[in-house]
């Protein structure tokens, strides 16, 4: 298994101009969430045949297989825009670590309702946008698997202490913790 290194995955996906939305715990993690750190970062992707043609040449440059427990390195995989599109759910591995492709994460109706309330930051030469803690905690609270549901306290109560903490103090907190991963890696 390769290290985690989310944010060598959001500059590829960002220079092929990707429009997607970080889900689940990394999106927690932006937030500062206080709940163990996560081990892959998932992300909903727009779901357009231009999007997903980028998203392919994304992966082909992250090295990108299927992540399966058999081969630990995964299995290799043709795609492209359709062959994407066919699928709900990617689990991959990665060059830069774990990495899951979410089309239409539990409680929600995919990119266009996540990207809404999403929080957009300028990282390098391209905008990031991660999903209002709001819907992480909708989602999670939707998928109802006990990973999940262990971190909904944590999460809850971020959030409502979010609520006094202006905008551009969240954008610079996510800014800090991406710096954070950048050196730790």
């Amino acid at each position: 298994m390769n290290p985690f290194d989310p944010v060598r995955i959001l500059d590829v996906l960002g220079r092929h101009g990707v429009e997607f939305v970080v889900i689940g715990g990394f999106a927690a993690e932006l937030y500062r969430v206080p709940i163990p750190a996560t081990r892959d970062i998932d992300v909903t992707p727009r779901v357009s045949p231009a999007n997903l043609a980028r998203l392919s040449a994304a992966l082909e440059e992250l090295g990108a297989r299927v992540r399966t427990s058999a081969v630990p390195e995964g299995l290799a995989f043709s795609h492209d825009a359709s062959s994407l599109a066919r699928t709900t759910i990617w689990n991959l591995t990665t060059a830069a670590g774990e990495f899951d492709l979410t089309f239409r994460p539990a409680g929600t109706e995919g990119y266009d309702d996540l990207v809404v309330d999403a929080v957009v930051v300028a990282i390098g030469d391209h905008d990031l946008a991660v999903a209002a803690l709001a819907d992480v905690v909708r989602s999670k609270e939707a998928a109802g698997r006990p990973k999940d549901l262990s971190t909904l306290p944590a999460l809850r109560e971020s959030l409502g202490a979010l609520r006094d903490v202006r905008l551009d103090e969240v954008r610079s907190g996510m800014l800090q913790v991406l710096r954070q991963r950048r050196l730790a890696d």
